[in-house]
């Protein structure tokens, strides 16, 4: 009785030590499917970066950065299936994703605050800018903001939204 006992001692705990190892958010996603369903509620872990692409290299999972938003509220960058996605953790867990449309250095991706009809936004804004000639403020192409209390994003009218060139984020730095 006491060897059946052992067995099925080291077989759950085997099962839990893999379990919580491929529990790191991403283990739900395909490439074809809803990805942004996948993963929200999902837990990303905190292992090392390398470990987890590592694990996902089906998906082309590619750690692209992050920003913190409050002390409780961090935007991730991932890149998946070959898109890129921002993703709005709350203690680790995902509450919302946002594909991310592409950005260059002609339309760069932005984070920070915003000029809406020449009034300033207190929220958190991401978006894609059309980079001009002209020194200042550029105009927004397409735009959300980070509702911090709904932990979302939030589309966001482009038209009369101006944001500043020091949130441009684009590798290049949209110069």
């Amino acid at each position: 009785m006491n060897r059946i006992f052992t067995l099925f001692a080291a077989a759950a705990l085997l099962f839990a030590a893999t379990s919580s190892r491929a529990s790191d958010g991403f283990g739900a996603v395909r490439c074809g499917s809803d990805i942004s369903k996948a993963l929200i509620g999902q837990k990303i872990s905190n292992e090392p970066v390398v470990a987890i692409e590592q694990r996902h290299k089906s998906l082309g999972l590619a750690d692209l950065g992050g920003s913190e938003i409050s002390d409780d509220l961090f935007l991730a960058s991932w890149r998946i299936c070959g898109d890129e996605y921002a993703l709005l953790e709350e203690k680790d867990v995902v509450r919302d994703v946002l594909k991310f449309p592409a950005h260059s250095s002609d339309s760069p991706e932005f984070i920070g605050t915003c000029r809406s009809h020449g009034k300033p936004m207190h929220d958190t804004i991401m978006a894609v800018l059309e980079n001009g000639k002209a020194a200042g403020d550029l105009p927004a192409k397409t735009a959300w903001k980070i509702d911090e209390a709904k932990t979302r994003f939030v589309a966001l009218p482009a038209e009369g939204l101006f944001c500043p060139r020091d949130g441009i984020i684009t590798a290049d730095g949209g110069a």
